[in-house]
């Protein structure tokens, strides 16, 4: 099949022509993003590969059917950018990437973790100063503490494990209890039980209507002041605005995020020659208690092989005609 790659970086282009010698698509890697304005460079393509940043409203979709498109490919695992509904109209299939990595997401949200407790990213800025004051990099052993892990699919079970493996005390919480988790040691409780006891609180759920904004003031004022708070899902699942007022106010003890609301405009392109337009962001980037990262945590190896792998061969059973077991489609309600 024919497929313009949108959003293409390096690193996607080495990795889908690798994966491409065995199925032989024909790729035509773009580095635009998809939007309305960008649309017309798909004319002529049944099949567009897409990225978690890229825009596939219904107006988009509409665009793209009428210039030949006939078939969406997610290479990542969120499809919240997607509107099922009309690509389910036009009886346009989606499907995804689900599962990639979840280590590769687990690993870095432990980064995360670490590099705040220990103050390692204030640490390297002194000592390249020729600073070796030890004031104010005072850390705490993880073994004991309480980690609260919200959502325990693949990449909460993986955390989960890995946090176990520290010695700490595991809460979680799941509309679907993971049986593995549990086996972990883990108890399962109400969200304001997890708020109210953990010592790092670190999100692994999707992004739907009922987990957006999650953490907002009401539930940053019933955690434990000083905690620690982990985001490494999606970007909406915290109320921006809310999070800076619980790190001046002390309630948020520190802070780290691969992920941002708004971070259509800003992640994945060298924006370093340019100011940020982005005030919030720029508020966040203030506080030395807080680590971002820029949408990296899946950027592994073995996870980009296999988004490469899985999205070549969703394209191809498509292009057979066949069953895609990672097909998405909308929901009753949508």
């Amino acid at each position: 099949m024919r497929i313009a790659v949108f959003s293409t970086k390096g690193y996607t282009r080495r990795y889908f022509e690798h994966a491409n010698e065995r199925y032989g698509h024909e790729l035509t890697f773009l580095e635009p993003r998809l939007v309305p304005e960008t649309t017309t460079l798909a004319a002529g393509f049944p099949g567009v590969c897409v990225f978690v940043n890229d825009r596939v409203d219904a107006g988009v979709l509409e665009s793209l059917y009428a210039g030949g498109t006939r078939a969406i490919a997610l290479r990542c695992a969120g499809f919240n950018n997607v509107d099922l509904a009309t690509a389910d109209r036009l009886k346009m299939p989606v499907v995804r990437v689900p599962a990639y990595s979840p280590h590769s997401v687990a690993e870095h949200t432990v980064a995360l973790m670490l590099a705040l407790n220990r103050r390692v990213h204030r640490a390297f800025n002194r000592v390249r100063e020729g600073n070796f004051e030890l004031e104010g990099l005072v850390g705490f052993e993880m073994r004991r503490r309480t980690v609260g892990v919200v959502g325990t699919g693949k990449i909460g079970a993986a955390v989960a494990r890995i946090m176990s493996g520290f010695g700490c005390e595991l809460l979680a919480h799941d509309v679907v209890p993971s049986e593995e988790v549990k086996g972990l040691g883990a108890r399962y409780v109400e969200l304001d039980e997890l708020f109210a006891a953990a010592d790092i609180v670190t999100l692994h759920c999707p992004l739907l209507p009922a987990t957006r904004h999650m953490i907002d003031d009401a539930a940053i004022g019933r955690m434990r002041t000083g905690v620690m708070l982990i985001n490494t899902s999606r970007g909406a699942l915290v109320d921006t605005p809310a999070v800076i007022a619980g790190l001046k106010n002390g309630r948020i003890g520190s802070l780290g995020l691969d992920v941002y609301e708004e971070e259509e405009a800003l992640f994945f392109d060298n924006l370093s020659d340019q100011l940020l337009q982005d005030d919030v962001f720029a508020r966040l980037l203030t506080f030395p208690n807080v680590v971002i990262t820029g949408h990296q945590a899946f950027l592994t190896d073995e996870a980009l092989t296999t988004i490469a792998e899985t999205t070549l061969m969703n394209v191809a059973q498509i292009e057979r005609g066949e069953a895609c077991a990672n097909a998405v489609r909308p929901s009753p309600k949508t």
